[in-house]
């Protein structure tokens, strides 16, 4: 009985404080709707999650720009993960239909209704700073356009790391065929690249109401991985690279992506939409006769749509993608590489980073084709001299595999950062995570430390991620606000196209240093950038 009444008594003392941390946790509001947030005493931040920032797009919002987000009364309890977007896998296919990564389980549901984004704040007092607030990193997850979660990443980490300095936002977005459904019928009845619209709408959502968190909306960084790498490149390119008013001061890209971007209506994204209405049929018999295609495929049940998603999605070449951003003519008016070679961009600085083997996860390791026909399969619009020239590159790069992992990583993820090094030109700095075995991913958890890094010694993730969190605070990475802080001195890449290496020595020493950029690279980058007509980016 004793024991049972001490466990009573600490359940009820528990439970108390647990009340008692509620009570005292912020609660901000944004005039729509009051969120209260939940402070980490371990950490010292408070989280605010799954905060709204656009209205469910539903029904006749599916495939249409964000709207405004609904009135809530009441205070909302911002103490649990949202909803994450539908997800779908990566192609799996041993050819490509236009001439796989697993779905990780998350204690999260999947839902249309997926725009939030989560808000993480250092220590457990909130002050809205109509002026001179902290700087913001706003951060836009991979996944290929075609998964990931807000709930994935830790923002609390990039605080603790910047020395309570930043603000972090993480974004959620519409993904596969729900944020990125293109064709003609989309453009005339919706929005083609309504992912990136999300993106764009939580950006403007930050200048509205990131002062209501103490973060100043003037000094705005946007961080991306892989495809939120991609996003990055496709926010510094919008609108003719003259977005007003500005939303961001400074860029930064890790593992650069840049896929092929077709117009809208194209020959692939038409093929793309002309599926998913054919798989709609399947189900809503009267749209077979119906002209407006859309209003049919916005009236079929999710679960269709999301088998759609996935089946569309797997059966693609194997690592490719199949929903993906779109020339809009609206949003993003041209090609990303024709904006940048005009010097039109958005953002005031950059820093890019990528990792030693950037194509190798995404390339099937047992491909038996030689590099002719890889090329020939991924860019699909290539001609034989394109293709050529292409192969002529890498004929004696070794085994097949190892030439299509260097046409894959070269050609989508590194050329594209040295095409956005070149537009920046002397606001820009360049790093390389080569911490063996530098593959692709293997770099996040060196500063979204809670799920564990690859390499864990505390001086080089010091090394990696104060560099991010100066080019947030200080619009530079070469200034070091950590004692003890190992990182030699930046040079930006136009410099003398100087490289941050960090790596370790074969004692498992971190190793950073400068290296200059492979001229026999920007070589084959100078070939890849004079084909991007043919590879659509």
């Amino acid at each position: 009985m004793l024991i049972k009444a001490n466990l009573l008594v600490i359940s009820q003392t528990l439970l108390a404080l647990e009340a008692l941390a509620t009570t005292n946790a912020p609660i901000v509001d944004l005039g729509y709707a009051q969120y209260q947030g939940s402070v980490d005493t371990a950490t010292n931040t408070t989280s605010f999650l799954g905060v709204r920032y656009a209205a469910p797009p539903l029904g006749n919002l599916r495939w249409a720009a964000p709207q405004p987000p609904p009135t809530i009364t009441g205070v909302q309890q911002a103490n649990t993960q949202p909803n994450e977007c539908y997800q779908a896998p990566l192609g799996n296919a041993s050819t490509n239909p236009f001439e796989s990564i697993s779905l990780s389980k998350r204690d999260v549901s999947q839902s249309e209704d997926c725009l939030f984004l989560n808000v993480y704040t250092p220590g457990s007092v909130v002050v809205a700073t109509p002026s001179g607030g902290l700087p913001v990193v706003v951060f836009i997850h991979g996944g290929g356009y075609i998964l990931g979660a807000a709930s994935l990443y830790d923002g609390a980490d990039l605080i603790v790391e910047s020395n309570y300095g930043v603000i972090t936002v993480i974004l959620q977005y519409r993904l596969g065929l729900f944020g990125f459904l293109a064709g003609q019928a989309v453009k005339d009845g919706g929005a083609p690249n309504a992912g990136l619209l999300d993106q764009n709408y939580a950006l403007q959502w930050v200048q509205a109401y990131i002062s209501q968190f103490g973060g100043d909306p003037t000094k705005v960084t946007i961080w991306g991985q892989s495809a939120g790498a991609g996003s990055v490149i496709q926010h510094v390119v919008a609108q003719g690279g003259n977005t007003q008013p500005p939303l961001f001061r400074a860029a930064m890209t890790s593992s650069t992506f840049m896929s092929s971007q077709y117009n809208y209506n194209d020959r692939i994204p038409e093929i793309l939409y002309s599926m998913v209405v054919n798989g709609t049929k399947r189900v809503l018999p009267y749209c077979g006769s119906s002209s407006d295609t859309l209003s049919c495929v916005r009236a079929a049940d999710v679960n269709t749509l999301e088998t759609l998603n996935s089946n569309i999605n797997l059966d693609g070449f194997y690592g490719m993608l199949t929903f993906v951003p779109v020339v809009d003519g609206t949003f993003i008016v041209e090609r990303p590489t024709v904006t940048l070679s005009k010097g039109r961009l958005n953002g005031n600085y950059l820093l890019s980073v990528v990792n030693t083997h950037e194509g190798n996860i995404i390339v099937n390791q047992s491909t038996t084709l030689d590099v002719t026909d890889f090329i020939r399969t991924i860019y699909p619009d290539f001609g034989p001299a394109q293709i050529t020239g292409a192969a002529m590159m890498y004929q004696n790069m070794g085994s097949n595999v190892n030439q299509a992992n260097l046409v894959m990583g070269e050609s989508m993820f590194v050329c594209p950062t040295y095409y956005m090094l070149e537009a920046f030109g002397e606001r820009a700095w360049k790093g390389e995570f080569a911490i063996p075995p530098g593959l692709h991913g293997d770099d996040v958890g060196e500063y979204f430390t809670s799920d564990g890094p690859l390499y864990n010694n505390s001086q080089f993730i010091t090394s990696f991620s104060n560099s991010f969190m100066a080019m947030a605070m200080f619009e530079t990475p070469d200034h070091r606000y950590t004692p003890g802080d190992i990182t030699p001195s930046w040079e930006t890449w136009s410099q003398g196209f100087t490289e941050m290496i960090f790596n370790e020595t074969s004692e498992g020493a971190p190793d950073v240093y400068i290296s200059k950029t492979d001229m026999a690279l920007l070589e084959r980058c100078t070939y890849w950038r004079s084909v991007t007509a043919y590879s659509a980016q």
